[in-house]
């Protein structure tokens, strides 16, 4: 019941911080339509030592960690509360209390940093067997999965046997590109047995069909110290993000048959109330109750401050170097030359 509300938790806030990114009140967005049981039959079987690299569609999982409404909404529009003190674009999010790594935009580059974190993990196992051990989860489409930060880190994690899930949403597009166009293979899971690692092809619609494959691989990925891979099988209902009109390369019938057969939140739902653990008025109450939430915390979200000016110039250095404090002192001279408030 927890996974069912959050799926509806994340799909109303898509719905919601998309409409306010049309209305021009946030500057980007990007949806999880279709791919909500990734994230929540993934989340659910992660430990939270683990460390979870994700690439810009995983929101579920940080949700499941416990990544509140306020603070997604916080970050996407970019206020003094941000965790990220306003510096990235929205839906890049992070938490370091939830061991959930910030996005970053270039595809890719988060596969290669899983692996550097799970080899610390295997070093950490070795000098303490009696702690319970972590592994890094690291997420990445159909697409991302063509780029060479992929093969480097695959090659390099089956060499040195790190443990680790290599997590791929297969959702039939990067971007723009389909999968017919992406590659001629057996899809993404034929490449592990080249690398030498295990894999498993899983319904990525099917909420309990991913926790258990999920559970699986941690399982064996800290048992062996090896990676495995996961390609889940699913649909992007959305377009790619706020920039992208997905009517222009694919059949808006083809979008609607995917969800009328395979949409996730659909499917657990039937399954709920098939067992008469869920009917409408429970289902209704729970989309009402997530809509509120969700306004009320965009709405707070919007009316606070931005970050203040000198946050900028923090955390690049430990200690403040000398040109890092001239550039402060020139910008805020300039501002109060101009009369411009900060």
């Amino acid at each position: 019941l927890r996974a069912h509300r959050q799926m509806i938790r994340l799909r109303k806030m898509d719905t919601i911080l998309h409409n306010a990114q049309r209305q021009g009140r946030i500057s980007f967005y990007m949806t999880h339509h279709g791919e909500e049981a990734i994230h929540m039959g993934s989340g659910s079987a992660l430990k939270p030592q683990d460390h979870v690299f994700a690439q810009y569609r995983e929101a579920g999982v940080l949700m499941w960690r416990g990544f509140t409404l306020e603070q997604f909404c916080n970050q996407c529009f970019s206020n003094d509360l941000d965790l990220g003190k306003g510096r990235q674009m929205p839906v890049h999010y992070g938490s370091r209390a939830l061991n959930y790594q910030t996005i970053s935009s270039p595809l890719g580059t988060q596969i290669t940093q899983a692996v550097g974190a799970a080899y610390k993990f295997k070093l950490d196992a070795i000098a303490n067997p009696e702690e319970e051990a972590a592994i890094s989860i690291v997420y990445f489409g159909d697409g991302a999965a063509s780029t060479t930060d992929f093969h480097s880190a695959c090659n390099f994690a089956a060499t040195l046997k790190t443990p680790m899930i290599f997590f791929c949403r297969n959702n039939g597009y990067a971007i723009s590109t389909p999968v017919e166009d992406q590659y001629a293979g057996d899809g993404i899971i034929s490449r592990a047995p080249g690398y030498g690692m295990a894999g498993i092809r899983v319904d990525g619609n099917d909420l309990f069909a991913v926790h258990a494959a999920v559970a699986e691989a941690r399982k064996l990925a800290v048992e062996a110290s090896a990676p495995v891979m996961i390609e889940a099988m699913t649909y992007r209902q959305g377009h790619h993000s706020t920039s992208d009109d997905s009517s222009r390369y694919r059949d808006t019938d083809e979008v609607q048959t995917a969800t009328d057969v395979s949409d996730p939140l659909v499917r657990f739902d039937r399954f709920l109330k098939h067992f008469g653990w869920m009917d409408d008025n429970a289902a209704a109450s729970i989309e009402d109750e997530e809509r509120i939430a969700v306004i009320r915390a965009m709405e707070a979200a919007e009316t606070r401050p931005g970050p203040k000016l000198e946050t900028m110039f923090q955390d690049v250095y430990h200690e403040k170097p000398p040109h890092l404090i001239r550039q402060e002192e020139e910008l805020k001279r300039h501002l109060k030359k101009y009369n411009i408030p900060h």
